[in-house]
This record gives C-alpha cells, sequence and structure tokens, in this order.
C-alpha cells in the first residue's frame, strides 16, 4: 500500500473505528455498519478469546453487511493461534468477500496473560508475520521444514501491520511491517516512534512511504472534559502494561525511549484484566488527567481536527479510535460529518 508523505501534505488521511466484540454480537456489527456509514475504511476489534466474543466470526457477518470496510484484528498474536489457521482464516475472508481485511499483530498481551502465558519472542513475531503474509497472499512459504500453501486461494491480499512500543518492536516493524500500529496519540511520542520505525525501514532497505502509519487512541466528541476523561483514563492503564514491560527491559531512561512514555506508570500498582478496556476499569487511579488528554482525542469537532492535522503532519496515514465509551453514535456522526471531512482533500466541482 503506497501512502503520500503527509508531513507535507495534511490530507485523505483514513479513518478506523476500534470495537469490543461484546455480546449480543449484532451490536458489534450495527456499529460496524454505522462506521461504513459516516465515511470511516476501517473497523478494527479487540482479540482476546477469554475477554469478548471471537473476532473472526463476526468479521464474517461485518463484511456480509457492508460494502467497503476492511476489517481486522487490533491485535492478534502469534502465541494463542496457529499461525497458518490465522492465514487461512483472512485468505478465506478474501475469498468470500473480496480483499477487504488486514492483520493487526503484536506480541501478545491480554490474550496470553490471562491463560498465564508469555507475549511471544521477538524472533517468534518475526517469523509469525512471514508466514501469515506469504499464506494469506496465495503464496508457498517455508514452515517447520516444509513447503506450505493453500491450493484454494488465488489473488487473496492482505496486509501485516505490526504494534509496537518498544525499540526492538519498532526496529522490527520498519524492517517488516506493511504498517505500524501505535495505540496514543500523544505527538511527542508519536513523532519519535515514527521516526524511530522510518529510520528501521531505510536502514533495511525499504521505503518508509510504502509503510501504512495507524495511530489509534479513544476518541470521544463532547464539552465536558472530566466526564470525557473519566471514560477514557481506562487507556492510559492499557499502555502502561506495555510501557512498564519496556520500562522493566530499558529503564526509564533507557536506548532513547522517551520520559513523557514512562514517567506516568511511577504509580502503578497492578492491573485487573478482567476491566481491561473498559471505562469502568478500577486500576487506573494512577493516570493522570494530562496523560489521558496527551493520549486521547477529546472534545469538540475543531480539537480533534487541531490534533488530528498535528499527528498527519507527523507521517500519520490513518487515525483509529476507540469507542470503548458511552458516547459511540454521537461521536461517529460528528466525525463523519465534521472530522473526516476536515482532512480529505476538497476538491471543487468547477473551477
Amino acid at each position: 500500500m503506497n501512502h503520500p508523505d503527509t508531513r507535507e501534505a495534511v490530507n485523505d488521511m483514513d479513518f478506523g473505528v476500534v470495537l469490543q466484540t461484546n455480546p449480543p454480537a449484532a451490536r458489534t456489527v450495527q456499529l460496524a455498519k454505522l462506521a461504513e456509514a459516516h465515511g470511516f475504511s476501517h473497523v478494527w476489534t479487540f482479540d482476546s478469546h477469554l475477554l469478548w466474543e471471537e473476532p473472526y466470526v463476526i468479521y464474517s457477518a461485518i463484511l456480509a453487511q457492508t460494502n467497503r470496510i476492511t476489517v481486522g484484528p487490533f491485535v492478534t498474536n502469534p502465541a494463542t493461534r496457529d499461525w497458518t489457521v490465522t492465514a487461512s482464516v483472512f485468505a478465506t475472508l478474501n475469498e468470500m468477500y473480496g480483499n477487504r481485511t488486514v492483520c493487526g499483530i503484536g506480541r501478545g498481551d491480554s490474550a496470553v496473560r490471562v491463560t498465564n502465558g508469555r507475549p511471544s519472542s521477538m524472533a517468534e513475531l518475526r517469523e509469525s508475520i512471514h508466514v501469515i503474509r506469504e499464506l494469506a497472499n496465495s503464496r508457498a512459504v517455508e514452515y517447520k521444514g516444509s513447503t506450505l500453501q493453500f491450493p484454494w486461494s488465488r489473488g487473496s491480499e492482505l496486509e501485516v501491520w505490526v504494534a509496537a512500543y518498544g525499540p526492538m518492536a519498532l526496529k522490527l516493524t520498519g524492517e517488516v511491517g506493511d504498517g505500524f500500529i501505535l495505540q496514543l496519540a500523544d505527538l511527542d511520542i508519536a513523532a519519535w516512534m515514527i521516526k524511530t520505525v522510518r529510520d528501521a525501514a531505510e536502514a533495511a532497505g525499504r521505503n518508509p512511504d510504502d509503510i501504512a502509519f495507524c495511530v489509534a487512541a479513544p476518541m470521544y466528541i463532547g464539552d465536558d472534559i472530566g466526564h470525557m476523561r473519566d471514560q477514557t483514563r481506562w487507556f492510559g492503564g492499557m499502555v502502561g502494561n506495555h510501557v512498564a514491560d519496556i520500562v522493566a527491559k530499558y529503564g526509564h531512561q533507557g536506548d532513547g525511549v522517551p520520559q513523557a512514555l514512562t514517567d506516568y506508570i511511577a504509580g502503578r500498582t497492578g492491573y485487573d484484566y478482567n476491566t481491561h478496556g473498559k471505562s469502568d476499569n478500577d486500576h487506573v487511579d494512577f493516570v493522570p488527567d494530562e496523560i489521558v488528554d496527551r493520549f486521547c482525542i477529546l472534545g469538540t469537532a475543531e480539537q480533534h481536527i487541531e490534533k488530528l492535522k498535528a499527528l498527519a503532519e507527523l507521517g500519520v496515514t490513518q487515525f483509529a479510535g476507540y469507542l470503548q465509551h458511552d458516547n459511540k453514535e454521537e461521536t461517529m456522526r460528528v466525525y463523519g460529518e465534521t472530522v473526516i471531512p476536515a482532512l480529505a482533500d476538497h476538491v471543487t466541482a468547477k473551477s
């Protein structure tokens, strides 16, 4: 996927929504259809099989009831599913509904931690990306000593976007990812991480402009800042899980990790995955208002547009908004009518 260098022209940003697959599944499908109606290009979902319903089953229903939306996990991992099964799911969905899937993948968080597993190693993540992408693009791949290929798959197309925070994961993303998923909307941190990925891509002989850069964060349209913060504070707790791993490995100032990313977890005492990704998460009191404001996009449509344009100038090609709050429909409506058009190319009918 080729993307324009939006550092020079802040236009044509893609927009996605990130949903949880809570029952009833029909509600997730309904929100996905509404997202398409309001001009969003992507519908992403959490992928954590104990905490929520199985997303790939629901993708089939979403694709059957929409026309152009692209669906994918935010994010899957190499540990909880056999890589060839993951590839087969994508190739099957593509055969059924056209090439309207994308694979977001990371080392693993809630899906593996809830089952007392461990996140995958960098080597496992790198190899899984290769195996999933080759098979899901109807190509042969070497896997466990054999050459494998889906004999029934023709013309399937799948991009693999990598979710990353730490220096090693960012380097891997630049080297092999079709896209980079950054789950926070802090401008300073985004600038550092995007540069790190682009530099790694250049060092690997790749064109950084061929990589999609997706920033994901809660989006809430409203004017009660206190309520919006309370509804989205959970996000700082979720990000804190990954930051804690980075601090444990690199230290608070290690390997160029921005201080802004690490300082706020000083008061973190634990985390309950039973309230993972929920607005009523009870383990996020350590997240200060400043971090909520920096990591999320809150406020009026004008405030959203201002921050999104700043992200576009950094090279962000998609913003994916989390909708784990009490204002889902209205936020999508205002995005469709006001925010998304403000970030699009403006063409006149007559000049």
